[in-house]
């Protein structure tokens, strides 16, 4: 499956499937197996497991949840091992699964897998219950015609795949970084002299997309009125 330092095709293509860039997926990878390296190896592995065996891996639900980043964690195994392992997938991501449902089985050298274990489980975990997390929300608000949107509160790094977990869980994507959208908020309204003036000057420049941060009522007819495309009621309950 692959060779060393890149992924087998078809989950590259998996990645690619799911909104997500091969290079940053095997960049982040990368970073992750080196930061448990560090230019060492894994002595307890080479201290007590013979070299030349093989062994089948099983990653599992412990809980009730929703899958996210399965391949991205096989992403993670078929960087280390080249052509040496065998994946099969169980589940896919979006599944709601229940505890000990396999999502995804890996045949290889021992020495590999595990190696190779503990960065794909802390990403598939992540993802997981970011995807898990989102899918609490969604199922509260079913019926209601609202939608659950994130935000730019992501790990360094890692946005375009925590988004994704969003994704996953039935959320959508809010905007992607600064580029994509304006995002009016109380320094933008402050150095403006107000909601109104923030928002024209974003229309000004041509900006398609205007989210206004409201903090009370009486900013919102200002902000409609200037251009604004979305409101965000900023600490607001719901009442």
């Amino acid at each position: 499956m692959g060779t060393p330092g890149r992924i087998d095709p078809q989950i590259g293509q998996q990645l690619i499937d799911a909104g997500l860039s091969v290079d940053d997926v095997i960049w982040l990878i990368q970073r992750a197996i080196d930061e448990d390296l560090d230019g060492g190896v894994d002595v307890t592995t080479v201290a007590t497991v013979p070299l030349e065996q093989r062994a089948t891996l099983e990653l599992t639900a412990r809980r009730a949840g929703i899958a996210a980043g399965i391949p991205v964690a096989a992403a993670v195994f078929s960087l280390m091992s080249g052509d040496s392992m065998d994946i099969a997938y169980g589940k896919s991501d979006g599944d709601r699964v229940v505890p000990g449902d396999v999502l995804i089985s890996i045949t290889g050298p021992t020495h590999e897998l595990l190696r190779a274990e503990r960065p794909a489980l802390n990403l598939l975990g992540r993802l997981g219950g970011i995807a898990t997390a989102t899918g609490v929300w969604v199922d509260e608000i079913a019926g209601t015609g609202a939608r659950v949107r994130d935000t730019r509160k992501t790990t360094p790094g890692m946005r375009k795949l925590e988004k994704y977990a969003v994704r996953c869980g039935g959320g959508t994507n809010h905007r992607m970084g600064l580029w994509d959208a304006a995002m009016i908020k109380d320094n933008h309204v402050a150095i403006a002299g107000g909601v109104g003036p923030a928002v024209a000057r974003a229309k000004a420049a041509g900006v398609e997309r205007i989210i206004c941060e409201v903090d009370h009522l009486e900013q919102i007819e200002p902000a409609l009125e200037a251009g604004a495309t979305h409101l965000l009621l900023d600490n607001m309950g719901p009442e």
